[in-house]
C-alpha cells in the first residue's frame, strides 16, 4: 500500500467513524427523550 493510499484509507475511516458517532449520539438523545416524555406523562 502506497502513503497515499494509506493516507485516504485513514481519511476514509476517519470519516465513517465520525458518522458512526453521530449516529449513535443521536440515539442516545432520542431514547433519552422518550424516557423523559415518558416519565413527564405518568
Amino acid at each position: 500500500m502506497t502513503p497515499q493510499e494509506e493516507e485516504e484509507f485513514k481519511r476514509r475511516r476517519k470519516a465513517r467513524n465520525a458518522v458512526f458517532g453521530l449516529v449513535l449520539l443521536g440515539l442516545v438523545v432520542l431514547f433519552y427523550a422518550i424516557t423523559i416524555v415518558r416519565i413527564g406523562a405518568q
